[in-house]
């Protein structure tokens, strides 16, 4: 079976669960997921990102976003529904909230499951991206097993079903 560490910073969208379960075509996935409370990321390069994707409403939101402890229940529901989601895909996955260091915990968990790849799927963070702070860029340098840096869909993004007659 393949073992893939998911980072991630929400909850996966349909589109996102169907990608990541299926890069492999027919091949049984792990999943290893690991979700980041958006409170726990620094909320001026989120703006930034925000205002460089024309997102300004998003961008004067982003103070709003829970933080600390308050950021953790919101987690935790997000990485319940993703296991659920990529389980009824038919893979296994298990997870976790990160508390601190994202980025030491993946090395751990790299090594302990002897993991095959690490996926970081998230938002696009241009300014992190461009000084290559990013965590796909800063994992590379750490795991010792290739990784791939996928974004993430928007839930406004896909598709709305409408109803037929």
């Amino acid at each position: 079976m393949f073992t893939s560490v998911l980072m991630i910073e929400k909850p996966l969208t349909p589109a996102d669960v169907e990608f990541v379960t299926t890069l492999h075509g027919d091949d049984p996935v792990s999943f290893v997921v690991l979700m980041q409370p958006r409170g726990k990321q620094d909320v001026l390069l989120r703006a930034i990102d925000d205002v460089a994707l024309g997102e300004f409403e998003d961008a004067v939101r982003e103070g709003e976003e829970p933080g600390g402890a308050s950021s953790v229940v919101p987690a935790e529901q997000g990485l319940r529904h993703t296991l659920e989601a990529l389980r009824a895909a038919g893979s296994e996955a298990v997870g976790q909230v990160v508390d601190d260091h994202p980025l030491d915990l993946l090395k751990s968990v790299v090594d302990e499951t002897g993991a095959d790849e690490v996926i970081v799927l998230t938002a696009p963070h241009f300014v992190e991206e461009f000084f290559h702070r990013d965590w796909a860029s800063r994992a590379r340098h750490k795991v010792g097993v290739p990784v791939l840096k996928l974004f993430s869909h928007a839930a406004d993004d896909l598709p709305q079903e409408s109803g037929g007659a």
